[in-house]
């Protein structure tokens, strides 16, 4: 149950940190390093802890 919530919880993060953009239209650096740190964890736990991947 665990493991859903943290898919949860990464996978919002990830993805408001990789469309985020300002005023202008840009994307922020900070936002996109932690959108992709956010997405990189969430595959992790789907391929290897839900799915049993690797």
């Amino acid at each position: 149950m665990i493991d859903y919530v943290f898919l949860l919880i990464t996978g919002v993060i990830a993805y408001h940190g990789l469309t985020y953009r300002d005023e202008d239209g840009e994307s922020d650096t900070g936002h996109l390093l932690f959108g992709c740190i956010a997405l990189v964890f969430f595959l992790r736990v789907l391929l290897v802890d839900i799915l049993k991947l690797v």
